[in-house]
């Protein structure tokens, strides 16, 4: 049966890209046949999905990859204050 799921899982991710559809679980469950908890539950049937999801977003040029590496930045930044804030909280709490 497993077998069976993930092929069904398979072709219905490869159909729904052709079908001008985006690769989502709720979608793909529809056209599998397979409910989407199953799809979410199983291990080997999600990562089924989530191949193709991968598959089929947008190639990543140097662009995209500038953008990525700006919001990482903005991440690490924003991370790095709140650690800064929490250590000076811990530096004003520990003062006699």
């Amino acid at each position: 049966m497993t077998a069976d799921h993930a092929a069904r899982a398979g072709q219905a991710c490869q159909d729904l890209p052709a079908a001008g559809q985006p690769v989502t679980m709720a979608e793909a469950a529809a056209r599998s046949a397979i409910a989407r908890p199953t799809l979410c539950r199983r291990p080997e049937l999600r990562a089924v999905i989530e191949e193709h999801r991968q598959r089929h977003r947008e190639p990543l040029t140097l662009t995209g990859i500038t953008v990525q590496i700006d919001q990482l930045r903005a991440g690490i930044e924003a991370l790095a204050a709140k650690v800064r804030r929490h250590e000076e909280q811990l530096r004003r709490s520990t003062r006699p």
